[in-house]
């Protein structure tokens, strides 16, 4: 065979497998994280619209979807928000909605054992315990950004306030109209009062938008991220 044939099948069976290589699918992404018996979670993003979350059950969905994704989906679970009375429907409280517990984290662990429990001060929510779907820690006071303002609309009692001052952000449908009542993750504050411990009802989001819309709810401490419980 010539020098220059050869050079010539050599190139042709280098293009071969050049193309070869250039056509292989790119790896396949790492699995997701499961955790099968996780009946509690914040969610670890929100829906990017503020406070407007398409309503209760648009909340509800999300929280369905993201525990369907680490193994959990196979529970009924619903979004930790209270509603007011308006346009003739009754209120709706957060408490009411939840099934009755106990309830654990990503990891297993029991942060509260019955609804009264979940109300009280014996319960473990807090940056330790109340971890994401993904069973990663929700940054708080001390981290840039602090992301601990979760939308909950209730009470410390996890009731509905009355109708009159708005609390939901007219029912979680608005990113313009508000504000939204939220609670601290973290169970932390700039000041250590009972209101800055409280991770369901510590203070009312602010803003030019209401307290609203995401630009809102991240310049004071919040992102749009709320809690998902397993009915059980």
């Amino acid at each position: 065979m010539s020098k220059s044939k050869a050079l010539i099948i050599a190139t042709l069976a280098l293009g071969v497998t050049s193309g070869v290589n250039a056509q292989q699918p790119p790896p396949a992404p790492p699995p997701l994280p499961q955790a099968p018996s996780m009946t509690f979670f914040v969610t670890g993003a929100g829906l990017g619209k503020g406070a407007d979350l398409g309503g209760i059950e648009g909340a509800d969905q999300h929280c369905q979807t993201l525990a369907q994704r680490h193994g959990a989906g196979g529970k009924t679970w619903r979004a930790y928000l209270s509603t007011q009375e308006a346009a003739g429907k009754p209120a709706v409280n957060a408490r009411d909605r939840i099934g009755n517990g106990p309830w654990q984290n990503f990891k297993g662990q029991v942060v509260a054992t019955s609804l009264d429990d979940l109300h009280s001060d014996n319960n473990k929510l807090g940056f330790d315990n109340s971890l994401s779907e993904r069973g990663q820690f929700i940054p708080g006071v001390g981290f840039a950004p602090n992301r601990h303002d979760v939308l909950t609309g209730s009470t410390p009692e996890g009731r509905s306030f009355p109708p009159g001052e708005d609390r939901t952000c007219r029912n979680w449908t608005s990113s313009t109209q508000g504000p939204a009542m939220v609670g601290h993750i973290d169970r932390k504050g700039g000041q250590d009062t009972v209101a800055q411990r409280s991770w369901n009802s510590s203070h009312p989001s602010r803003g030019p938008d209401g307290g609203c819309s995401q630009s809102d709810l991240r310049s004071t401490g919040g992102d749009g991220l709320f809690y998902c419980f397993a009915t059980q």
